[in-house]
């Protein structure tokens, strides 16, 4: 059974930083790439970076303020920092390419 569970959102303020992660089970996922994932209201959701096979990757509206990273016990992070208001969504993760298997979720409000 795979379980992804997101946690470290919250409400924060502009230009604030939070540090999102991911605990992952089940399916080997330490082989796999990882990605996080944002889902805007009444937007698709979208890649906001990808971590696998030595290297990252991140969305152009996101690089050099988010960085994502993981380590040996299948967590992977997402450092996000000089958040704006346009970060508001909420953040999954999810393999890269995601699975069908999606996780809660966690929200990022950013607002003053």
């Amino acid at each position: 059974q795979v379980q992804l569970v997101e946690s470290g959102g919250g409400l924060v303020q502009p230009g604030g930083s939070l540090r999102l992660s991911c605990a992952a089970s089940g399916s080997a996922f330490s082989i796999y790439a990882m990605g996080w994932y944002r889902q805007a209201p009444g937007k698709q959701r979208e890649l906001v970076a990808s971590i696998g096979g030595g290297s990252t990757n991140y969305a152009d509206s996101v690089k050099g303020r988010f960085t994502i990273s993981r380590d040996a016990k299948n967590t992977v992070y997402l450092q996000m920092n000089s958040l704006k208001p346009e970060d508001t969504a909420v953040y999954y993760c999810n393999r890269f390419p995601p699975s069908k298997y999606w996780g809660q979720g966690t929200q990022v409000t950013v607002s003053s």
